[in-house]
């Protein structure tokens, strides 16, 4: 039952999903009310200190959320960032804002949990709305944890995370590196849904996440909009890449031939680059696999509307 009032939950948030995309303020409570609320309080535990700055709040969150490697998290910290999360304002999260002092943290935070952002910003697991509620644990999959919130919730706080540039271009460096991950794991014999379906899940969250982006610029007006935009791609290009064979590493392959295209990319089209990352990523994997070319376009053209469809979404 749970689980369909869950689903219910993220249909009906869907359809007023571009209110957000209207409101945008760099005001907020003290370091999002955090300090006070109950649950973060148990959650940090002693790591919260009183009087503590809002920086130094988001450095003890970024210490009580990281695993022992990336991906790789406890219960309880997959509990504490989840709770951190559900503190920023669901009640009201048409106008959540984040303090600005805690936009990079929260940002640092979730790009360590980046299959589970992936999986949010998609919006396709039912395991990521069977326990997207407030009062569902994490659950364990694969040797981790694994954390979930509401579709739509989550992407209100990707977009008040990002009005930091470099927060918003920390979970797209993310996002990438998981999407490069992804495309890597499939087989060589994979058909069908096996080979299809990693592009365009990639395609869908990237197209999200670069929606978002567009929104922000376009609510900011062209000047500090242009800004915006410029210091997301030139931390994006400051990524460092291993430049390896695709047979020698697939992932870093893919990460590298990414960021070289888009370094290749003239400035006034960086926008029209960053909207397709999900085309292109499948692109140059279905290259470098040989992909039958009849496959590879049936494919490509998959990706396209995974990534379209997504922009449109968040435009509604």
């Amino acid at each position: 039952m749970k689980t369909l009032i869950a689903f219910g939950v993220c249909l009906v948030l869907l359809g007023g999903s571009g209110a957000w995309l209207l409101l945008s303020s760099e005001t907020t409570a003290s370091c999002s009310g955090l300090p006070e609320n109950k649950r973060v309080q148990k959650s940090l535990g002693e790591a919260m200190q009183p009087g503590m700055s809002c920086a130094e709040l988001g450095e003890a969150i970024v210490k009580a959320t990281r695993g022992s490697e990336p991906a790789r998290h406890s219960r309880r910290e997959a509990q504490t960032l989840k709770d951190v999360l559900f503190s920023l304002g669901f009640e009201d999260s048409e106008n959540l804002t984040v303090d600005p002092a805690l936009r990079v943290p929260l940002a640092t935070a979730l790009a360590d949990y980046a299959p589970d952002v992936h999986e949010m910003l998609a919006g396709l697991d039912p395991d990521y709305v069977s326990h997207a509620d407030a009062t569902d644990p994490p659950w364990e999959e694969g040797g981790t944890y694994h954390l979930a919130v509401y579709t739509t919730y989550f992407r209100d706080i990707v977009r008040a995370i990002s009005q930091d540039p470099q927060a918003y271009a920390i979970l797209r460096v993310a996002e990438t590196r998981h999407a490069a991950q992804q495309l890597a794991a499939v087989p060589d014999d994979a058909a069908g849904v096996e080979f299809s379906l990693p592009a365009k899940k990639n395609a869908r969250a990237l197209g999200i996440l670069d929606a978002i982006g567009v929104a922000i610029i376009q609510h900011r007006g062209k000047e500090e909009g242009q800004a915006w935009h410029t210091a997301v791609v030139d931390r994006i290009l400051r990524e460092p890449a291993t430049e390896r064979s695709y047979q020698d590493n697939p992932a870093d392959y893919l990460i590298a031939a990414w960021l070289r295209e888009l370094r290749n990319t003239p400035n006034t089209a960086h926008a029209d680059r960053l909207a397709t990352q999900g085309l292109g990523m499948a692109r140059s994997w279905t290259t470098a696999r040989n992909t039958d070319e009849s496959a590879r376009q049936d494919l490509l053209t998959e990706v396209e509307r995974s990534e379209s469809v997504a922009h449109q979404e968040i435009k509604s």
